[in-house]
């Protein structure tokens, strides 16, 4: 039997879905509400980027059955085969790309593209905007990158393609296909599921080292609830936060703040990875129709940095904006090329600023920190900015907002900008990494299993090594699947 214990609310039926976790895309949502402190809909934590940054990041993470597949931008992507391949050389066998492939064919029902590497029966539709359906400035964008060399390619999940093309989403008739309405729903009749909203976990209750429960707070109340296997998939912040409030982590840091220590685990919130992410903005011509709410970022551009040997460690999101912030929706002013660095070599860490679970840890994302990351983002900029004397989007282009021309100046200027104003394309992942005991630093096994404690696993985007190329969310869907496969199998 098993008993789902969900932070935030759910919703039983899609008629009491939210619009905001309904809809992947309207004329009717309010795309600022995810950014607001003062709603209850979702983790908001904050983090450092770099030294340089102007203001805190703010990380939103979803807060409600579903989790954050409940509300990101549904971007339908796999990472590149030697992600997957990279993780296996690193100790974890099980999870080579060929073996992987069968639990990305298994969730998906692509219904664009089939062949050996996609399936047509799974859980979760996904398509492509066709040509026809694309925006003016999609078709532009397209256009301009190939004609600079860039190929083009009708399959982003093909597993050797690269350059510029449509976009998968698993958005379906403005539909978020979320996992909780193509996993939980179909289940919710099991006589073995029940499923408890608003159950806040404190800590994990332990035995020794034998996990045998959790401490949960619901409402005005706190009770403890005992189960023969624990698993933990409260995401790349939530889970290393509750390993560490439960005396799972860097004894130092236990020590520090009176948490008894059960395991020391060197390597609890720290190989905090993410994908840095950063708008090159242009206004267009008056003339120009833009639509800032519609199916946005209808076409991607996928590519190798200059001098760089790793295959497709760029990614280029394009869509109109409003105002001169990318995310803002209002009266639509210009285009948006957000360059996003797919694989860096940076990486920050998680730590508990207090042992009171409510508080929120403290997130230093230490983005840009390797010289080859800035080097590769700025060359990326510097490429999106020669776009503006490209025909097909010089025709769209009245004037560049950011980066200025004094940014541009020099690699230092350029540098600074980048360093002052670098998101995130909020894809925290690796806080609790697995690999071989060998690791010093790995948290869990290549099953999931917690070293050091018994009955506990993680399933979730903390326990990948390194950030995949691509959007988190599918891969952490095929995380999922093989870790209930492991479980069924024994493993």
């Amino acid at each position: 039997s098993v008993l789902l214990l969900e932070a935030g609310n759910d919703y039983p039926d899609f008629q009491s879905l939210p619009d905001q976790f309904k809809y992947g895309y309207s004329p009717e949502r309010d795309f600022g509400w995810w950014f607001n402190p003062g709603d209850l809909e979702r983790w908001l934590y904050v983090a450092d980027t770099t030294t340089e940054q102007l203001a805190p990041l703010l990380v939103p993470r979803g807060k409600a059955v579903g989790g954050s597949s409940a509300v990101n931008a549904q971007i339908f992507l796999r990472g590149d085969p030697d992600d997957y391949d990279e993780w296996a050389r690193n100790g974890n066998d099980e999870w080579t790309f060929a073996k992987c492939l069968p639990s990305f064919i298994r969730l998906e029902n692509d219904l664009d593209m089939d062949g050996d590497f996609h399936g047509k029966n799974g859980r979760v539709r996904a398509r492509r905007h066709t040509e026809n359906e694309w925006t003016k400035d999609a078709h532009a964008f397209y256009k301009g990158f190939n004609r600079i060399g860039f190929p083009m390619t009708l399959d982003h999940n093909s597993p050797d393609s690269t350059g510029v093309g449509p976009l998968p989403f698993n958005t379906i008739d403005r539909i978020r296909q979320s996992t909780a309405l193509c996993y939980i729903d179909p289940a919710r009749n099991r006589l073995n599921l029940t499923i408890r909203s608003n159950c806040a976990v404190q800590n994990l209750l332990l035995d020794g080292t034998k996990a045998i429960g959790v401490k949960v707070s619901s409402g005005n109340e706190i009770f403890d609830i005992f189960g023969t296997e624990i698993i933990l998939s409260a995401g790349s912040v939530g889970s290393p936060q509750l390993l560490l409030l439960s005396g799972i982590g860097p004894s130092q840091d236990l020590e520090n703040l009176d948490i008894p220590i059960i395991k020391d685990s060197p390597g609890v919130g720290q190989n905090l990875r993410d994908h840095p992410l950063l708008p090159v903005i242009c206004k267009t011509k008056p003339e120009v129709e833009l639509d800032t709410v519609g199916p946005r970022i209808q076409v991607l551009l996928r590519y190798t940095a200059k001098g760089s040997s790793i295959h497709n460690d760029m990614i280029v999101y394009f869509n109109a904006v409003a105002g001169e912030s990318y995310r803002a929706i209002g009266e639509p002013v210009g285009i948006s090329a957000a360059l996003g660095l797919n694989l860096a070599l940076s990486s920050g860490e998680i730590k508990l600023q207090s042992s009171d679970y409510r508080e929120h840890p403290y997130l230093d994302y230490n983005l840009l920190d390797h010289d080859e990351d800035i080097r590769r983002y700025r060359d990326g900029i510097r490429m999106l900015v020669s776009l503006e004397d490209n025909s097909d989007l010089s025709d769209l282009i009245l004037e560049r907002l950011r980066p200025t021309d004094i940014d541009l100046d020099n690699d230092n200027s350029l540098d600074l900008w980048i360093r002052k104003h670098v998101l995130t394309g909020h894809h925290v992942s690796c806080t609790a990494k697995m690999g071989p005991k060998e690791d010093k630093m790995a948290v869990v096994n290549q099953y999931g299993k917690v070293y050091g404690v018994e009955g506990l696993r993680i399933a979730d985007a903390s326990i990948m090594p390194d950030c995949v190329r691509a959007n988190i969310n599918v891969t952490v869907m095929v995380i999922a699947e093989k870790i209930a496969d492991f479980i069924k199998e024994g493993k």
